[in-house]
């Protein structure tokens, strides 16, 4: 089957929503919840946290990566897809940069000062996540033959 663009838009489109969904089910129920979890239990339960998340999120993250990289290969222009793709580097960086340090700051112990800036710094992604979905939305309908 030979993808075209429009097959490369609806699945950079899934995907782009899911991880959307995802990060707010994080921010809003899981994050929290950390502050919960007993200094004792907290170790195990992070590291098994981390590595749930990590089996849902990395693939996910790498096919919006990929998708979004062969539309941009593909020609795919326009300050909506740009504009969604300047976001898509900025929630990697945040994911790099600041996130994953956290959270191996947390896999020694619970740390209130570095669950205060995970929660913090995830907001930032929650709403490029959010603000990308929209803009992808709205690029897709664009494509259509409305």
């Amino acid at each position: 089957m030979n993808l075209n663009i429009a097959h490369l838009a609806l699945a950079h489109a899934g995907v782009t929503a899911a991880l959307a969904g995802l990060v707010w089910t994080v921010q809003a129920a899981v994050y929290p919840q950390f502050a919960a979890v007993g200094r004792e239990q907290f170790k195990n339960y992070h590291r098994r946290y981390t590595r749930g998340i990590t089996l849902v999120v990395a693939p996910l993250m790498m096919a919006e990566a990929i998708t979004a990289a062969a539309l941009l290969l593909q020609g795919v222009r326009g300050p909506l897809f740009l504009g969604s793709l300047v976001l898509l580097a900025t929630i990697w960086a945040i994911s790099l940069l600041v996130e994953m340090p956290l959270h191996r700051k947390l896999a020694t112990g619970f740390d209130p000062v570095a669950h205060r800036n995970l929660v913090w710094m995830n907001w930032a992604r929650t709403l490029a996540w959010t603000a990308r979905t929209v803009m992808v939305g709205a690029w897709m309908f664009g494509l259509s033959a409305w």
